[in-house]
């Protein structure tokens, strides 16, 4: 028995491998940078200009400056188009070079996809791009369309459900006081084409809460419910020309008006000149 527990104190366990746990944090994944696309590249003049030759600023001068600004060091950065370089940047550029000129012929520049250089130049280095001109890019181009057009519709929509004295508001800001003499149907009609033709400005319109109650307020003058003094500076009843607010400085008198309306005394006379309209 001594013996057998004495074996038994002797025993050795083998070690064991260590097993290293897996890390569940994933780290996290820069996005990557839009790689320069190799193809030929296309420039037009902005502001439908097409001069039969345009020349395009493409080396620095004391008159003329051309500098790029580098936004991770601070510095601007000297920049020219030399034929027999491959970068634009000046410091980049070694032993003699070959200045180009850089001409637009009846607005638009077309540079084959061998000239990088001057591809560059134009699309990424020059102070003028999307100021004097810009590259053009029919996939920018179709989904700036489809962005449009979805406005369109969405104006569209807008503008056939809407009630005839929110669409009476709206088109007053576009076409004045005519407004009063159209028909119901011009009116929709003329709501639809406005939609269509500024969508983005229909919908800021159609949002605006003040809309219906400045054309509350010209209606009410019109009326001859209320009178906006020559100075435009008080409104009073026209019955009575009992004041009814003052008008701050600076202020369009109906914008006023309309705000006027949304107070507790304002509330009460809205109700007065709505039973009267």
């Amino acid at each position: 028995m001594a013996k057998k527990a004495k074996a038994e104190e002797n025993f050795e366990v083998a070690p064991q491998p260590v097993v290293a746990k897996k890390s569940t944090a994933q780290k996290p994944q820069t996005p990557a940078k839009p790689s320069w696309e190799i193809k030929d590249r296309t420039y037009i003049l902005k502001g439908n200009k097409s001069p039969v030759t345009h020349r395009l600023n493409s080396r620095h001068t004391l008159k003329h400056p051309l500098f790029w600004f580098n936004e991770e060091t601070g510095v601007q950065e000297e920049i020219r188009y030399a034929t027999n370089q491959a970068s634009p940047l000046v410091k980049d550029q070694k032993g003699e070079v070959t200045l180009g000129h850089v001409l637009f012929k009846n607005g638009v520049l077309t540079v084959t996809k061998e000239k990088q250089n001057l591809q560059k130049l134009l699309s990424i280095y020059h102070p003028k791009k999307d100021r004097l001109y810009y590259e053009f890019n029919p996939q920018k181009i179709a989904k700036d369309d489809l962005d449009v057009l979805d406005l369109q519709i969405d104006a569209l929509n807008l503008a056939r459900e809407m009630d005839i004295d929110f669409a009476e508001a709206i088109l007053r800001v576009e076409v004045g006081s005519s407004v009063t003499k159209m028909s119901s149907k011009e009116l929709k009609r003329d709501l639809l084409l406005f939609a269509r033709n500024n969508p983005r400005l229909f919908i800021e319109l159609a949002n605006d809460d003040n809309v219906q109650l400045r054309n509350f307020a010209i209606r009410a003058s019109e009326a001859g419910i209320i009178k906006l003094s020559q100075d435009q500076r008080t409104f009073t009843w026209a019955s009575n020309s009992r004041k009814l607010m003052n008008v701050p400085f600076d202020e369009n008198p109906y914008s006023a008006f309309a705000a006027f309306l949304k107070t507790d005394e304002g509330v009460e006379i809205y109700k007065s000149i709505d039973k009267k309209l």
